[in-house]
């Protein structure tokens, strides 16, 4: 990372660090994980972002990466990450690979990543990028990510980075007990909220509104 890089990246935290202040009173967090913070300190955000696009890579706000989509607020990857309150021996799916960034800052507080991809090109290319990078513990797959991954399920945490209406029913199902699934639901433009969801071990969903959000919309259906 180069030095204007650095510096750019601890004016970004210095802002997310403001930020979750200022919502303080919503999310019920007043500081962040400092492994979480850590994590975003080590992933090169520019590495994630289109070539054209680089001179903004460390500024606090979503920027698009092609095909209708968008690498998220780090604000907003900071607390959705935070709120899954990520394990070293954590198993977790992510759902809306994008470009990968939200994967990479994953991959550094977890064992293991599985992120799933509706736009093949996308998938692709995120996929070489992690490897590339030396994100090792993320595995990347193209497919629809209503239907979630069961070959690795149950999984410690979900996180899912695009708007739906409801969440999927075979996430809660690949859901472990006790653990905990973070998404925006609601419609496009029109009062979405941050849930986080806990799956108690009698199988009950426990839901907390975080904060309001604007993500793009949840691309699949529930049904194969």
């Amino acid at each position: 990372m180069s030095a204007d890089n650095a510096r750019e990246l601890d004016c970004l935290l210095d802002e997310i660090r403001e930020e979750v202040r200022a919502t303080r009173h919503l999310t019920g967090r007043p500081v962040l994980d400092d492994r979480v913070m850590a994590a975003l300190r080590e992933v090169p955000r520019h590495e994630f972002v289109p070539l054209e696009l680089q001179f903004g890579a460390y500024a606090n706000h979503p920027l698009p990466i092609g095909h209708g989509q968008t690498i998220s607020q780090p604000y907003i990857v900071a607390l959705m990450t935070d709120l899954i309150r990520p394990r070293p021996d954590a198993v977790v799916l992510e759902i809306g690979t994008g470009s990968g960034y939200q994967a990479a800052v994953l991959s550094r507080l977890v064992k293991q990543v599985y992120s799933m991809e509706i736009v093949e090109a996308l998938a692709a290319t995120a996929s070489e990028r992690l490897l590339r990078l030396g994100y090792d513990n993320v595995e990347v797959r193209a497919g629809n990510g209503c239907l979630g991954w069961p070959q690795h399920a149950p999984y410690d945490a979900i996180l899912v980075t695009a708007a739906a209406g409801r969440i999927p029913p075979a996430l809660i199902e690949q859901l472990k007990p006790g653990g905990i699934l973070v998404m925006p639901v609601g419609a496009y433009h029109a009062g979405q909220e941050l849930m986080a969801v806990r799956k108690q071990a009698s199988g009950a969903i426990e839901e907390t509104c975080v904060l309001p959000v604007v993500f793009v919309p949840l691309t699949g259906t529930t049904e194969d």
